[in-house]
Formats: C-alpha cells, sequence, structure tokens
C-alpha cells in the first residue's frame, strides 16, 4: 500500500492553471478511467524544428491565441485507444501544470475536445503517487453537467417516441 500521507486530496473536477501560459484558471476533468491527461489545443503545426498550437480554440472563453511553441526534441506521436475502441494518433507534449498549489511536469495529448464540458483531461499517469480522489470535492461545473444531462434526457425521450410511433 502506498503513504497516503504526502497525496493531495482532490475532487472529480478541479481547477488547473499552466503557469507558463498565464494566470487563468481552467476546469478539469479528473478521470481514473483516463491513462493519459489531454488538452483541447487548435491549430496545430509540426515543423522542422518543433511543434506550435494554441490552447483552445476562439470559441472558448479560455482562448488567449497565444502560440505554444515545443521543441522537436520535446514531444512525440502516440496512440491512443478511447473507452469506445477507437484509435487515434496525437502529439504528446510535456506541459507545467498547477493543480491544488502543486506544480507539476506532465504528458499531455492535444485534442479537440470542443464537444467537451472540460477543455483538460487529467489522467492517471499524472494522478500517480501524488492525489487521491475523493468524488464529492472539487470544483465541478455543476450548472453545465445538469444542463447536459436533461439534454440527454431529453433525447432519450425524443428516441423513445420515435421508436414507439414506429410500432
Amino acid at each position: 500500500m502506498s503513504n497516503i500521507r504526502h497525496k493531495t486530496i482532490i475532487g472529480r473536477a478541479e481547477l488547473v492553471r499552466f503557469p507558463e501560459l498565464g494566470d487563468i484558471l481552467i476546469p478539469a476533468k479528473i478521470d481514473t478511467g483516463a491513462d493519459v491527461s489531454s488538452l483541447w489545443a487548435s491549430n496545430i503545426q509540426a515543423t522542422d524544428t518543433g511543434l506550435t498550437f494554441t490552447l483552445f480554440n476562439k470559441a472558448s472563453r479560455y482562448y488567449t491565441a497565444h502560440v505554444v511553441t515545443v521543441p522537436k526534441s520535446q514531444y512525440h506521436m502516440t496512440r491512443i485507444a478511447s473507452s469506445f475502441g477507437e484509435k487515434e494518433l496525437r502529439y504528446v507534449v510535456k506541459l507545467r501544470i498547477e493543480l491544488k498549489g502543486r506544480r507539476i511536469k506532465a504528458s499531455f495529448t492535444l485534442s479537440n475536445r470542443s464537444s467537451k464540458l472540460y477543455p483538460i483531461l487529467i489522467g492517471r499517469r499524472l494522478l500517480k503517487g501524488k492525489f487521491l480522489v475523493d468524488v464529492e470535492a472539487g470544483e465541478p461545473l455543476k450548472q453545465q453537467e445538469y444542463r447536459r444531462m436533461q439534454r440527454l434526457a431529453e433525447e432519450m425521450q425524443n428516441i423513445s417516441q420515435e421508436q414507439e410511433n414506429e410500432r
């Protein structure tokens, strides 16, 4: 059993920041089912000298248009398998993140999370040995989660009604 004294308790969602990229707090989903952390990135471009991207996109309230540049030696590609079994290639970069007062250099895959409620996903590799998750704690986007749950319930009701009408 690991020593829990040196672990920080976090909730199912927390506010994080990237110190080198500004002082803005960004909501992140804590996902113990995900191996690797993921970050919403756009305008991703690989060149001979490195990788450039912007965090989020213009539709996001967290978008700053700041271009992040990662030297060629500081990123690589990986293949990610979703929980649905879909596989895709993604860039992996190391960035410094602050979570509950702890600064950590961690790996993030770059992906389009524009359809996700949380622009950042924190996976097991970042959590391991440093954090314990209390699902009743944290900074979840409760109103947005509730609205999303309501829309899903309405969609399911519409599907059920359509199936009933086809009979």
